[in-house]
């Protein structure tokens, strides 16, 4: 084994960038001070960071899994602005004593996620540190359509979203028990693979609200609800729930439903459009917007628990 220290920043950065994906909008890629990225259309940034032990394990997951997922999770913030992904910063730190193949490993699966949508990783940075932290910003571009937000939803309207839920967060409780129930959700929690297009799919469909379901159901629906000066209420008997998640669910003897509602992770989109003849294809309904409460309720009450809290416990 040869290690990060071992090999040296230099050397690293040598063997790592001929691995990492190609975006055809790149002038200047990895290498210089800074890239450079013709866009076409309006600029649409994001960022998000994994954390070692708090949003990955190196026991649970391979270095193409972390890159995978730090790919896609940005990818999905992208295309919930209604915008097209084309390339992504990536930063590493990690500690000296990492084996220099969990580094390649890793920017094969930035690779693998990203070629299929055409995103290429144009720059980044190297660091030191005690734990595994990977930071991605995500550059995209508007396409003919303006950015969808949070914020434009009225009242009367109807909350759908573009892909069953619960998957992920039955992979976690299996990973969590050392137990395979369902290899599918375990992959999907690994690996989440939104379907990278719904939240442009959305916007040209009339979408007047729209983001990524990553915190859970609610608590992204209470999120909307805030920023759009509305409630929202839930028909959890209408929550499409994935297959994967309820063969889990009765081996466990548990209810999926606050899997599909609290668990996160899934990245489908979540959209508010103004009526059901622009739901697109696909998609399933599972409320309405009001102006009779504030907030999120699921059936008519008021819920526990919303989500996912990244400085809970």
């Amino acid at each position: 084994m040869t290690t990060i220290g071992e090999m040296g920043e230099d050397a690293l950065i040598a063997a790592f960038a001929p691995r990492l994906p190609v975006t055809d909008s790149e002038i200047l890629g990895p290498g210089d001070d800074a890239a450079v990225v013709a866009v076409d259309g309006d600029l649409v940034v994001s960022s998000d960071i994994l954390v070692q032990d708090r949003h990955f394990r190196m026991d649970w997951s391979s270095p193409e899994d972390v890159g995978w997922r730090a790919a896609m999770q940005n990818l999905a913030d992208i295309d919930a602005m209604g915008a097209v992904p084309t390339a992504l910063q990536v930063t590493l730190a990690a500690p000296a004593s990492l084996d220099a193949d969990w580094v390649l490993r890793f920017a094969d699966g930035l690779r693998e996620a990203c070629e299929p949508h055409g995103v290429g990783v144009v720059g980044g940075d190297l660091s030191g540190a005690r734990d595994v932290i990977v930071s991605v910003t995500v550059l995209g571009e508007t396409h003919g359509t303006e950015p969808i937000t949070r914020a434009d939803a009225l009242p009367g309207q109807l909350v759908a979203v573009s892909a069953p839920l619960g998957a992920a967060a039955a992979g976690h409780v299996q990973l969590t028990e050392g137990r395979e129930i369902d290899a599918e959700s375990i992959g999907l929690f690994l690996r989440p693979r939104p379907r990278i297009g719904a939240g442009l799919e959305a916007a040209l469909h009339g979408a007047t609200a729209l983001m990524d379901i990553s915190d859970g159901l609610l608590r992204d629906a209470a999120r909307i609800a805030r920023a759009s000066e509305v409630g929202i209420e839930i028909v959890s008997a209408d929550v499409p729930l994935h297959e994967g998640a309820r063969f889990v669910a009765i081996e466990l003897q548990v209810d999926p439903r606050a899997w599909a509602l609290t668990g996160g992770e899934d990245h489908a989109m979540l959209a508010v459009f103004p009526r059901a003849s622009m739901v697109p294809g696909g998609w399933t309904v599972v409320g309405e917007t009001t102006d009779a409460f504030s907030g999120v309720r699921v059936d008519g009450e008021v819920p526990d628990r919303l989500g996912w809290d990244h400085f809970g416990a």
